[in-house]
Formats: C-alpha cells, sequence, structure tokens
C-alpha cells in the first residue's frame, strides 16, 4: 500500500525540481532587458484586456500567505487586491518598470525606492497622469475588473506610508518637494485634485473634438473662472455634434470648474487645521492669517496672505511634532495652493507697484510650495523686498523682472529635475509620458507666477526698446539670448528626448535640452540652459550659433512653425529675434548672403609642430611653450599652472604628439601602406571629389564610411614595446605606483583645440578613472581614435581649412575624487563684464562641463555674488579607487559652494588673471576658462584654456542695433498702471 504513495511522491519532487530548473532557465531571460518595442506591444495589449496588467484576484494575509478569493486569511487584517501577471513582474526586475502599481500591501520602504531616486512614487505619478489623459491607459478595460483594488484600501496605505516618511525630518528637508507633489495624487483620506483633472478632460475632449481646441488652450494657460461660462456656452451651442460619452464629459469638467471656482469656505480648511497640535504657535497664526484673508477684499492682499501661509507651512515644517500633524499642514499647503490659484489667476491692468507686491508675494508662495529651495529664495533680493518709494530707477525693474525669469526657470527646472528620469523612460515607450511635467508646471502655481511676470515684462517693454521679437508667440519676456549670432535654417522644434537625434547643420533646432554631444547646426534655443559654460554653449559661443534659453510653454507654441524656414538672431544684450524667412529685411537678408559667402575657417598651425619627441613627458616638464609643439594646449597649460600653482595642480605625464605619429607609421592591417599613408589618401581623394563635381554631402558621406574604418583600426592599433616601456616607468615616477595600481583620467589633447578662433571644447575623449593595465593601453587607443569620430570630424570640417592635420597627444592625470567641480570663467558671461566671474558647479567629477544644470553665479568684482541659477541636476560621479564610476543622487536643498568655496574660486582667480598672462607661451591676456573642483573643500586646477567669443557677432552692428542704448536711471513712477 505504500509504494504507490511513495511513488507519487518522487514523481512530485521531480516535478518540482524539473520546474526549478525550468525557471532558472527562463530566470536570464527575465533579467535581461526588455526593449521598448515589446513593453509597447503589451501595453496595447493591456488596453484592451478586461484585467489589464492583472491576472486574478487574491487575498493578501498578514502572515505573508496569498490565498484565493473564495478562501479567507486566518487572521483579521488581510487585503484581497489584484495580483500582476507574470511578465509585468518580470518587468519590474529586469527594467525597474512598475506598471499598475497597486499600493496595498506594497512594502513602504520599497515604493520610496531611495536607493532609484525615488522611482517608483514618481512612476505612480507618471501612470496617474497617462491615465487621466488616455482613458485609463492600461487600465482602459481593468478598470471595470471588479475587486483590482478597494478604494478605502489604497487611501488606508496612503496615509500609513505618509505617516512613516513624515516621521523623518531628513526626508522633508531633502525632498519637500516631491513628498507635497506625490500628495496630489496618492490617496490619502484626502481630495481630489481638482486642477489636474480639468486639465486631463479638457485634454481629452479637444483631442476627440478638435473644436474645442482654443478653449483648452485658455484653460490651460489662463484659466479663470470666465472659463465657466465660456465652456456652457460652448456645450450647448455644439450639443448637436456631441455623442453621449462626449457630452457626459462636458458634464464632468463643467462640475468640476465649478467647484474649482465656488466662493471658498473657509471652515473646509479647518478639517486640516484642527489636525494640528492645539499647543502650536503654527496653528494659531494659520488661523488668525486665514480670518484675515476672509475680511479684506484687496486682491493684493487677499494673494500676500495666503503666500505668507504656504511659506510658513513650510519653513516651520518640522516644528510640528507628529507625523500626522505634517500630513495635515501638506495637505493645507495643496489646499491653499489651490485658493490661491484662483486669486491669482487675472491680475491685468493693475499699477506698477500692486505687480511688482504680487510678483514678490507669489514667489514667497512658489517656495512655500517647493517649487524653488528656501535658501534661493534668500538669493532673490531683489524680488523679495518690493520698493515703499514711488519712483524707482528703470535699472531696478529690469533687475526685479530678471529675478521673477530666474525664479520661473529655476521652479520649472526642478520639476524636470525630479521627474525627466523616469519621463524618458516612459517615453521610450508610451510618447504620451512627455507630456507630464508641463502638465505638472502648469497645473501649479509657477504658472501664476509666470503669467504675473510676463505682465510686468510686457509693461517694461513700453520703457525699453530692446524686447524680443519672436513668431508673434505669447510670452516672449521668458526668453532670452545667450550666445549671439545669426543664421538662417529650418527651423526643428523638438519636444522628446534627444538621445539618438540626428540634427543637419543647417537647420535650427528647439530642444528641451540639448543632447551633450551636439553635432554642428546653424541655431539652438533650449528650455534647460543646462549651464553657460558646458562644451556645447562654448562652441555655440566660439563659433556664433545663435543660441537662446526660452520656457516648455515658448517651446509648445513653436511647434506650429516646425518645418518653416526662419531667420534666427541673438543680440551681445540678449534680445532674440525669429520670424519667417520671407518677412526679413534687406539688411537681415545681406546678412545671411554676406555669411554664406564668407563662412571664415581657420587654419590648424602644424608648422611649429615637433614629431621627434617619441618619449612620455613629466607634466612638470611641459610649459605654456610646448603648446602646438609637443602636445596640445591642455597638457601644456596645465604644465604651466603646476609651475605657477604647484600645490593646486596633481602630478602628470604627457604622451606627446610624436608618439602617436609613430605609431602610424606602422602597417595598416589589411593594406600595404601605413596608418599615416592611409589618412592622407583619404583627404586627398576626398578633395578628388570636390574637384570633379561632388557636393559636399557625397564627400562628407565617403569621409565618415572610411574614418570609420581607420577609427576602428586605430583602437586595435599595436603599441610599440618602447613606448609602453616608457609608460610604465613614469607612472612610477611621475605617480609612485606602478601602472594598474593608479586610477587615472586619459584627456585627449590635440592640436586642433583652443586656437584663436576655434575652441574645440569638448569634441574629443576623455577617458574616466581607469585604472587597470590593459584597460588603461586600451584608452590611449581609444583617445587617439577620438578626433576621428563623426561629431568631431563634422565641427573641424566645417571651420577649419586643415583638418586632416590633427594630431593628438595625451595628457594623464591621478584622479581626484572631488566632492564638486566645475568650470570657471574669467569675466562676467551674462553682463560682458571684464573684471567679473562666472562660475558653474555641480557635485561630484566632471560638474558643468556636459550641459549639466548647473549651479552658477556671476561673481561681480565688488564682492556681490548673484546666483544666476541653482543647480537642477539629480545624478552625479564620484570616482571610486578601483576605477570607474559611481553614481549617486542628490538634493537641492543646501547649495553646492560655500561661502569659502567661492572665496577661494575668487582669489585664485585673481592670481591667475595676474601671472599667466606675463608668461610665456600664453599668447591672451584672457579671458580664461578654468576647469577645478573641491575635495575636502582644498581647490584643485585640472585645466585652463583662452575663452574664445566669436568676435563677429559681438561686433555686428546689426545685433548690437537689437539693444539699442536707453537711459536705465531713468526714474518711473510706480503709479503708473502696466499693460
Amino acid at each position: 500500500m505504500d509504494q504507490p504513495h511513495h511513488t507519487i511522491t518522487k514523481l512530485i519532487r521531480l516535478q518540482i525540481a524539473l520546474l526549478a530548473l525550468l525557471l532558472l532557465s527562463l530566470w536570464p531571460v527575465y533579467s535581461q532587458q526588455i526593449s521598448n518595442s515589446e513593453i509597447q506591444r503589451r501595453i496595447a495589449a493591456y488596453k484592451t484586456d478586461i484585467r489589464g496588467p492583472y491576472k486574478e484576484i487574491r487575498w493578501y494575509c498578514k502572515d505573508g500567505t496569498i490565498l484565493p478569493p473564495q478562501e479567507r486569511c486566518p487572521e483579521p487584517g488581510g487585503v484581497q487586491r489584484a495580483r500582476h501577471k507574470d511578465e509585468v513582474n518580470a518587468l519590474s526586475a529586469s527594467n525597474h518598470i512598475f506598471l499598475g502599481q497597486i499600493l496595498a500591501t506594497t512594502p513602504l520602504s520599497d515604493f520610496w525606492d531611495l536607493e532609484n531616486y525615488h522611482s517608483r512614487i514618481k512612476q505612480y505619478e507618471l501612470e496617474k497622469y497617462l491615465q487621466s489623459v488616455d482613458n485609463g491607459w492600461i487600465l482602459r478595460k481593468a478598470q471595470f475588473y471588479r475587486g483590482a483594488y478597494q478604494a478605502e484600501d489604497e487611501a488606508s496605505w496612503g496615509v500609513e506610508f505618509y505617516k512613516w516618511l513624515l516621521a523623518d525630518d531628513r526626508a522633508i528637508e531633502e525632498n519637500y518637494f516631491l513628498i507635497r507633489q506625490s500628495m496630489k495624487d496618492i490617496p490619502h483620506l484626502g481630495d481630489d485634485n481638482l486642477t489636474q483633472n480639468i486639465r486631463s478632460l479638457s485634454k481629452i475632449i479637444s483631442d476627440t473634438f478638435p473644436p474645442f481646441l482654443d478653449l483648452r488652450v485658455k484653460i490651460h494657460g489662463q484659466p479663470d473662472i470666465s472659463d465657466v461660462q465660456k465652456v456652457e456656452q460652448f456645450r450647448e451651442s455644439h450639443k448637436s455634434k456631441l455623442d453621449e460619452d462626449l457630452l457626459e464629459k462636458f458634464d464632468r469638467l463643467i462640475g468640476d470648474m465649478k467647484t474649482l471656482y465656488k466662493p471658498v469656505d473657509l471652515n473646509a480648511l479647518n478639517k486640516y487645521i484642527k489636525q494640528l497640535s492645539s499647543e502650536s504657535d503654527l496653528r494659531e497664526e494659520v488661523f488668525s492669517a486665514l480670518i484675515d484673508y476672509g475680511a479684506t477684499d484687496r486682491k493684493d492682499e487677499k494673494i500676500d496672505i495666503l503666500s505668507q501661509i504656504l511659506y510658513m507651512l513650510r519653513d516651520r515644517a518640522l516644528s510640528l511634532i507628529t507625523p500626522g500633524e505634517r500630513m495635515a499642514a501638506m495637505d493645507l499647503s495643496i489646499a491653499v495652493e489651490q485658493l490661491l490659484k484662483r486669486e491669482s489667476s487675472n491680475i491685468s491692468g493693475m499699477s506698477l507697484v500692486a505687480q511688482l507686491e504680487i510678483i514678490s508675494s507669489l514667489g514667497m508662495a512658489c517656495t512655500g510650495c517647493g517649487y524653488i529651495e528656501m535658501w534661493e529664495w534668500d538669493q532673490l533680493d531683489a524680488m523679495a523686498r518690493p520698493p515703499r518709494s514711488k519712483q524707482v530707477p528703470l535699472e531696478f525693474l529690469l533687475d526685479f523682472f530678471e529675478a521673477g525669469r530666474r525664479l520661473t526657470e529655476w521652479g520649472t527646472g526642478m520639476f524636470r529635475a525630479h521627474y525627466n528620469e523616469e519621463v524618458e523612460r516612459f517615453g521610450g515607450f508610451e510618447p504620451l509620458a512627455n507630456g507630464f511635467i508641463d502638465d505638472r508646471v502648469r497645473s501649479s502655481l509657477l504658472l501664476n507666477f509666470g503669467n504675473s511676470v510676463d505682465l510686468l515684462g510686457n509693461s517694461l517693454a513700453t520703457f525699453r526698446p530692446d524686447s524680443n521679437h519672436v513668431m508673434n508667440i505669447r510670452g516672449q519676456s521668458n526668453i532670452r539670448g545667450l550666445n549671439p549670432g545669426y543664421a538662417a535654417g529650418e527651423l526643428v522644434a523638438v519636444s522628446g528626448q534627444t538621445t539618438d537625434l540626428d540634427v543637419e547643420k543647417d537647420k535650427i533646432y528647439v530642444f528641451n535640452r540639448p543632447p551633450s554631444d551636439l553635432k554642428p547646426v546653424a541655431g539652438i534655443a533650449t528650455v534647460s540652459e543646462g549651464n553657460m559654460v558646458s562644451h556645447v554653449q562654448l562652441l555655440a559661443r566660439n563659433l556664433g550659433i545663435p543660441n537662446a534659453v526660452l520656457s516648455p510653454q515658448n517651446l509648445e507654441d513653436l511647434k506650429a512653425f516646425s518645418g518653416q524656414v526662419v531667420f534666427y538672431a541673438v543680440s551681445p544684450g540678449g534680445s532674440v529675434v525669429l520670424k519667417p524667412l520671407d518677412q526679413i529685411s534687406q539688411e537681415e537678408k545681406t546678412l545671411i548672403e554676406t555669411k554664406k559667402r564668407s563662412q571664415e575657417k581657420v587654419a590648424v598651425p602644424v608648422k611649429k609642430i615637433n614629431l621627434k619627441q617619441k618619449k612620455v613627458i613629466p607634466l612638470n616638464e611641459i610649459s605654456a611653450r610646448s603648446s602646438g609643439v609637443l602636445c596640445g594646449p591642455k597638457a601644456a597649460n596645465l604644465g604651466q599652472l603646476k609651475v605657477l600653482f604647484p600645490n593646486y595642480v596633481v602630478n602628470g605625464i604627457v604622451i606627446p604628439f610624436g608618439i602617436f605619429r609613430m605609431h602610424l607609421d606602422q602597417t595598416m592591417p589589411g593594406e600595404d601602406i601605413s596608418y599615416w599613408q592611409y589618412l592622407n589618401r583619404l583627404f586627398d581623394r576626398a578633395n578628388q571629389m570636390r574637384l570633379n563635381g561632388s557636393n559636399d554631402n557625397e564627400v562628407e558621406s565617403y569621409m565618415l564610411t572610411e574614418l570609420d574604418s581607420f577609427r576602428e583600426s586605430i583602437k586595435e592599433i599595436h603599441l610599440l614595446e618602447d613606448f609602453v616601456t616608457g609608460l610604465k616607468s613614469s607612472f612610477i615616477s611621475s605617480f609612485g605606483r606602478e601602472i594598474g595600481k593608479q586610477p587615472v583620467f586619459l584627456r585627449s589633447d590635440t592640436n586642433m583645440e583652443d586656437l584663436k578662433e576655434f575652441t574645440g571644447a569638448g569634441l574629443n575623449l576623455t577617458v574616466f578613472n581607469v585604472v587597470d593595465y590593459e584597460s588603461i593601453l586600451q584608452g590611449i587607443r581609444d583617445v587617439w581614435a577620438s578626433p576621428y569620430t563623426e561629431r568631431s570630424y563634422r565641427w573641424r570640417q566645417q571651420y577649419l581649412l586643415n583638418p586632416e592635420n590633427v594630431f593628438p597627444s595625451i595628457l594623464i592625470i591621478p584622479s581626484v575624487n572631488v566632492e564638486c567641480s566645475g568650470v570657471m570663467v574669467t569675466k562676467g558671461i551674462s553682463n560682458q563684464e571684464e573684471n567679473d566671474l562666472t562660475i558653474a558647479f555641480n557635485r561630484g567629477a566632471g560638474g558643468a562641463v556636459d550641459g549639466q544644470a548647473a549651479e552658477t553665479y556671476l561673481l561681480k568684482n565688488n564682492g556681490e555674488n548673484v546666483l544666476i541659477s541653482p543647480a537642477r541636476e539629480p545624478a552625479y560621479n564620484r570616482l571610486p579607487y578601483a576605477g570607474g564610476s559611481e553614481q549617486h543622487y542628490t538634493s537641492f536643498n543646501e547649495p553646492v559652494l560655500t561661502k569659502q568655496n567661492i572665496d577661494d574660486l575668487r582669489i585664485i582667480a585673481g592670481e591667475i588673471r595676474k601671472q599667466l598672462p606675463h608668461t610665456p607661451g600664453i599668447e591672451t591676456s584672457g579671458p580664461f576658462d578654468i576647469e577645478l573642483g573641491f575635495k575636502d573643500n582644498e581647490l584643485w586646477l585640472f585645466q585652463v584654456r583662452p575663452f574664445v567669443e566669436n568676435k563677429n557677432a559681438a561686433a555686428s552692428e546689426y545685433l548690437n542695433s537689437l539693444n539699442p542704448e536707453y537711459n536705465r536711471g531713468r526714474m518711473i513712477s510706480l503709479d503708473d498702471q502696466g499693460k
């Protein structure tokens, strides 16, 4: 009788073992990244699946067991909810993408997802947005899947989550913005986000019924109480054309709008105030302020009172003892923001003094909402304290307006910094995700603040003749020129990702954020400035490529003109012109024709180059005179800094031009000629093609194909034994360690960089923090190969007469694991003052140079430090001693640079200005572009180069005419009524 049972048991065990083996065999498949096209396919399937991303309903018990719905948990407290499909769980493991998240039973710390920059909580918010604008998105059918989740369970979980999170003071200090934003989406027994519902419904209606588009634009851009009547009238006048579903959506939209704009019942806010401790001063002060709010009829006073409440709630958040109080305070903050949005929705026709006071109040309110940090608000002195006198100089008003424009940029940057990574992740498989950040910004008080600043800009246009002229779009005062220049070409507005964008040199591009490896273009404008001293910005400034920064709404408005051929100009003073080519003046037409004919190019000097030096050189034997002779300017100038400032510069090794040239004398594999002969033959053939009538595109296509093969061959070139031996010896003598035991940077340093007319910044390769012996040798090959990439070649070919005469040297320096790093220019870039300084820093290594949104200051000669922009780059790299890089995340609640850091930068800038111009081999008196960093608050210098600007653009009579002289000291009466 026992034998059959024993046999069955063995069979079961065998089946389990086989199943385990099968699962193990599938694990690598699950752990591999799922492609965006596959995710897209799955999402399409979920939309039509009645269960969406879920497979079944289960009980999740407190003891960890999972039971079918017909059973019951052994103890109270179980939660019934849907279980995700296996492929959905696999996607979270492989791609860290969480679809159809259900909050109940989710571990609190998993959802906070600290190690992944809070990815899960942001994905939850993003998915809520997609559900609102796409009829449920992946839950299109599953919205009706009974039992998938229970609203009361989700809300109870939300309360538990926030009480857990808000018990942590540091979480509030570092993540006030994110926590407060998430409370608009995560249910926690609070109110619905009416503003988002209204925006989503209006978008859905206009997408289905295009005649509603104009009203949708009004609701999204300039919402106010008059919109209710307009929507009601639109519904009635188009009633016969609307189906039952659209009529129901109109009714919901009208109902939500009436709720949003109904007279305020201040008692409704008492449910939050009552949750604050009776012993809290904050409770009494907020209650008293709300009484004052109800007692006044003046709009400016109402706005000021609500703004003070918002600021107070943030400033004293940590004074509240219990997590429940803190949650109530944040809910109150969200409710007050909605009230303030309504009060500030229409402030046109006010006097200048009223405009200034309202902008100041709303700026304080935006700080209270977390859109900028508290320390950043303290930097905006001009706006934080509006004047009390009846008259002020025009210059004061311009500074006030500039401060307001900056705050708008900083605030929109806060949204991008927190959400852009997840938007890009989702945007790869769901294009609708690209609208999330814009929707969040425009649902916030930042919209009202930006509109008030724009009104002030319109008022100031009366007193200044240098306003923008950009395709007659709205909000032109938000546009600010960065680099002067002019161009004509097709306008291309790009709102999505730019990672794989293939740009063309004769087009003008408008980006959210330019790619860090941007190839030549005719002109650029960006929503995210990044920073004014990044490699892309330096190239644009050097080559006279017009460049401006604009708002997200400006980008949206310019999409209507994408594909048109336009004239684009940016003045040295920052004015911007963009208009159709058929509307240009005769002067502008002449400018374009003259530019096409001239297209000035410069020659790389090769007469002084010394290719006979074929041994590695210690950095301390290199000086400025070595530039273009033995090595490029990076090594030469750093060697000079080592002489002048030995305590600020590391030791280093230089691989001169001659070693590269010596290696090219070897026979190229698969050819019967040397690498050098092969390279020269390519350029000879290209020249012959031009003589034979081939156009530039044909020649470029040939060269890029051939250079690609040449570059791959260089990456595998045989390193000569004598060179390797000398390199090993140099590591020991310069660094005190054998090669393979010292982490180093390998920096490309060519003879085509830092010419008088061409900077070449960032065009070639730097190998970061490499340790391994073979990796260092391969890094040398890769750096030698980098001048032959498509990007490097295109920039050289466009601006150099002899691009074939490029010789790379290599600067090898030991890695310094800096806490922060960046760039300093010994000139005021934004104000063109030669005695000022411009600095841009980020945390970690490589700060500012790749276009990160950096902490940027104008350090004035009078000792004033003006914050141009705070850092908005959450990720940064540290350099472990084992090599490579480690990505970390930061918050923005404290500045990157301390006051002592800034003082140290002023001191070293003064020394460089004093000593470097008089050094033999330095052919400029400045300004200089310096890369540097701080480790343990000690300053290190990594590079110095001339700061090269385009003299033609700066001196252009036409461009300067866009900023005519006017009296900035003119006194303006603040009683004047603005536009």
